[in-house]
């Protein structure tokens, strides 16, 4: 199966201008239903929590209620495992061929909703319309990668042997089981998906836990993949804070595995509860993040590097994993680049993320705005801000999360800013004398998502891809310098403290992380 390229890419998002009366009626349509009460989903059960309901407000505007959801607690995090561990003989049993048809019922399911559910992440995390839609197409090309992976590897069973005479031998790919999915607000469509896909593609069964920030989303999401027939049971939907399902999802005994998805710290306590409480260790499937280098050497063509920088550190605002955070420019260029940076960055109009031409709209929350602030003090102590570095609060901002895109120079090359990811629309710039010393400052990181160079000189890309220490990683890329993966085109996969399996979801060995080997063979004779 060929996997045909979406209509609207991250690198392509402005191209097309049809989409935009679809999303506009979409926006006019969920603003009619803003502030309805929604319930958990747990078997074939809508549930409701006696904890009550906690309230999902827009960060373009915090008097906008999207809705209100249930305060979930760990009965019903135990419920849901119940349900998701009877409904695992079954789906894990039906043949593999049959679960990749309801797959690809299901992405079809997306397509024709797309508009409606870029609508609900615009209005619930505050993404411009391209990048929602993308995100939307984006999940929908991630099953067809899956259903294509199971297709090339015949459902993962492969003939062996034999081992001597009379055997008949092959390996078998199973699924584990229960699968908790935990995921975060900046891509809370794609992320919850490509979680939730690879392991019910694979058989297992799920629990699907979003951040509080978008549970409109990921219910949009299970009913996807309800009404395109994966049963009661084998998906689940529950919502309320992380603390409140945590223990359970890390010390039952029927979770086979966990996928989660946002900071390194929250994910490494639960890679440490879970394997403590576990009785064997089992697989846990993470992307935690990064603090993502962009190169741009002397040989660099400075159009494309400052277009590139620009998508990838603001494109929404910073708040990807993959978006760039700090950037190195060879001595030679550096006021050269700096001066084009800073015209192209007052090119960029922070506004409400429902308006047709939105590139920036609001940060997620308070905290993140606080960040900012924090960021902003830090460099002023010991380096300067270049560009931005004010919160946006009068006219239209007066009740959302806004700041201006910034950049941050001057810094000591050791500097917390170097190293922490923030993720708010804030870069900073050093500068480099050769291509080695900027290697190495760009490996100087626990980290290792994503990472881009800008050169025109194959010999300075052909050592930047030998030597760079991250997973993802582009040259020349105008559109997104760390920025833009897409399933099938380029697997998107953390090194070191970014990820936990080395395996990068779009790629062809993905669904591995969700499955165990098993080895049989039959004597006859």
């Amino acid at each position: 199966m060929t996997v045909q390229p979406s209509k609207i890419t991250y690198v392509t998002l402005f191209a097309d201008e049809s989409i935009h009366p679809k999303y506009e009626a979409a926006v006019k349509k969920l603003s009619k239903s803003l502030g309805k009460h929604y319930q958990m989903h747990i078997g074939d059960e809508g549930v409701a929590s006696k904890d009550g309901e906690f309230a999902v407000r827009s960060p373009i505007d915090t008097s906008i209620i999207v809705g209100y959801f249930p305060l979930g607690n760990k009965k019903h995090a135990r419920a849901a495992i119940d349900a998701a561990s009877e409904a695992f003989e079954g789906w894990s049993a039906m043949p593999w061929k049959q679960r990749v048809k309801i797959l690809l019922k299901t992405a079809q399911v997306m397509d024709e909703r797309k508009f409606d559910i870029a609508a609900a992440i615009t209005y619930e995390v505050g993404k411009v319309r391209t990048e929602a839609l993308a995100e939307v197409w984006e999940a929908v090309d991630a099953i067809k990668v899956f259903a294509r992976s199971m297709e090339e590897n015949d459902g993962y069973v492969k003939k062996m042997g034999p081992g001597g005479p009379g055997e008949d031998c092959k390996m078998v790919m199973k699924p584990y089981g229960v699968w908790p999915v935990v995921s975060p607000f900046n891509f809370p469509f794609m992320l919850a998906n490509g979680m939730s896909s690879g392991a019910l593609i694979t058989g297992n069964t799920v629990v699907l836990k979003p951040t509080s920030a978008a549970p409109l989303t990921a219910l949009m999401l299970y009913n996807s993949y309800r009404d395109a027939g994966v049963p009661a049971g084998a998906v689940n939907f529950v919502t309320g804070p992380g603390a409140n399902y945590e223990k359970e999802f890390t010390r039952d005994h029927r979770v086979g595995g966990i996928a989660f998805t946002g900071s390194m710290d929250v994910g490494m306590r639960l890679y440490r509860e879970f394997q403590e409480n576990q009785p064997c260790i089992k697989p846990v499937v993470m992307e935690l993040g990064s603090k993502n280098p962009a190169i741009v050497t002397a040989k660099a063509d400075l159009n494309k590097a400052v277009e590139g920088v620009v998508r990838a550190a603001y494109g929404y605002c910073g708040q990807k994993c993959s978006a760039a955070s700090r950037v190195y420019v060879q001595r030679q260029v550096m006021k050269q680049f700096m001066a084009a940076l800073r015209t192209r960055i007052g090119e960029i109009q922070v506004t409400d993320p429902r308006t047709k031409d939105a590139f920036m709209g609001p940060v997620i929350n308070e905290a993140a705005v606080s960040t900012f602030e924090d960021a902003v003090k830090s460099a002023e102590k010991k380096g300067r801000i270049f560009v931005g570095g004010r919160v946006l609060t009068k006219g239209l901002y007066k009740n959302g999360y806004y700041v201006e895109p910034t950049v941050a120079v001057d810094l000591p090359s050791k500097h917390r800013l170097f190293k922490e990811e923030l993720f708010i629309p804030f870069i900073v710039v050093g500068e480099f004398k050769t291509l080695d010393e900027a290697l190495a400052r760009a490996n100087d990181t626990g980290y290792g998502l994503t990472a881009g160079i800008f050169s025109e000189d194959p010999a300075e890309v052909k050592k930047f891809l030998d030597r760079i220490q991250f997973g993802v990683v582009y040259a020349n890329r105008k559109g997104g310098a760390t920025t833009g993966a897409w399933p099938g085109a380029q697997t998107f996969v953390g090194w070191n403290a970014s990820g936990a399996t080395g395996k990068g979801v779009g790629g062809p060995n993905y669904l591995l992380s969700y499955m165990r080997e098993q080895s049989q063979t039959v004597v006859s004779g």
